[in-house]
């Protein structure tokens, strides 16, 4: 493998990792709080279509800043959103994988609804204009070898995304808020008589998950498809979900897993690229990320051990 199609593996590897890095993260912190979130989906769904919006009616004055900005409007929606899981899940003490369901159900509904409203009828939105596209890391791009590998023609999404997954790691096993998030998904009745508002901790974990999840619905609208319609997340939320899983609940495990569902689906992007994978059938090629979703929760379900009382509802007089 020469060094031009090695780069460009590593680059649209990133590309359709950063959505998964970014929603699968906020399902980590959602389940460490005890509060499983199948509903990163329709968070992502919602996330994409506020970006989209956002960025159709801002990128004349805010110029290259847009999709960033769009990703701060579309993590608050994802807020807003995962707000419904939380009552439900936690007040109403509702199943936690119906409320999640009902989630990916209302979200791209929701957005086409309103995509015809705005649009005078179509089924999707319109190209946006300002999007990430492939970014050169100033110094770091003329490193012999590793520059034009990884930072050059790359995405930065993906990198911002590695971050997080860093400094959440951080938060999660190294901070007060994340020793208490991990009290309240292992045992709510021990972190409750320690004085933990059990129900409080909870809510900033499914809160934090619809912000991550409504970032990376808005990263995959921005970087890969370029609008907004039924087919933009496309499954991506259940991929998330099953990098979390794979990733054993760890931030970084998470990230990582979702780097490889990436590659997974680059393949069928750059496959007819690379000598030894342009004779596999494109659809094989298609598929592959979803199989591999599914032999990975049907082979780590089962071993990998999550937060104790995740899923469960608590309920404080108890």
């Amino acid at each position: 493998m020469n060094l031009e199609i090695l780069a460009l593996l590593v680059s649209s590897t990133l590309i359709y990792s950063a959505p998964l890095i970014f929603t699968s993260l906020g399902g980590v912190f959602s389940e460490r709080g005890g509060i499983v979130n199948v509903g990163l989906e329709g968070i992502m769904v919602i996330g994409a279509f506020s970006a989209v919006m956002f960025n159709l009616h801002f990128a004349d004055s805010l110029g290259a800043w847009t999709p960033w900005f769009a990703l701060l409007a579309a993590g608050l929606v994802g807020v807003a959103f995962s707000l419904i899981h939380a009552l439900a899940t936690v007040n109403l003490r509702a199943d936690h994988i119906i409320s999640g369901t009902v989630l990916n159900l209302v979200a791209p509904a929701l957005g086409i609804f309103l995509t015809r409203v705005f649009f005078s009828g179509k089924g999707q939105t319109e190209i946006i204009s300002k999007s990430f596209g492939y970014f050169n890391f100033p110094v770091l791009a003329k490193i012999p070898i590793l520059g034009p590998i990884f930072f050059t023609k790359t995405s930065l999404p993906a990198y911002v995304g590695i971050l997080f997954a860093v400094i959440s790691w951080f938060i999660i096993y190294k901070t007060r808020f994340g020793l208490r998030l991990r009290s309240v998904g292992e045992h709510p009745q021990a972190a409750d008589t320690l004085g933990i508002n059990v129900y409080r901790m909870k809510y900033y974990g499914v809160m934090i998950s619809g912000f991550l999840g409504g970032i990376g619905g808005a990263v995959l609208a921005q970087s890969i498809s370029m609008n907004f319609s039924h087919v933009t997340v496309a499954g991506q939320g259940f991929i998330a979900m099953a990098a979390m899983i794979f990733g054993q609940w760890n931030p970084i495990g998470a990230m990582l897993a979702a780097i490889f569902f990436g590659f997974a689906q680059s393949l069928s992007v750059i496959g007819s690229q690379i000598p030894f994978i342009a004779k596999i059938p494109s659809v094989l090629l298609q598929i592959a990320p979803y199989i591999i979703t599914i032999f990975v929760l049907v082979g780590f379900v089962g071993q990998s051990r999550g937060p104790a009382a995740g899923g469960r509802t608590y309920v404080k007089s108890k």
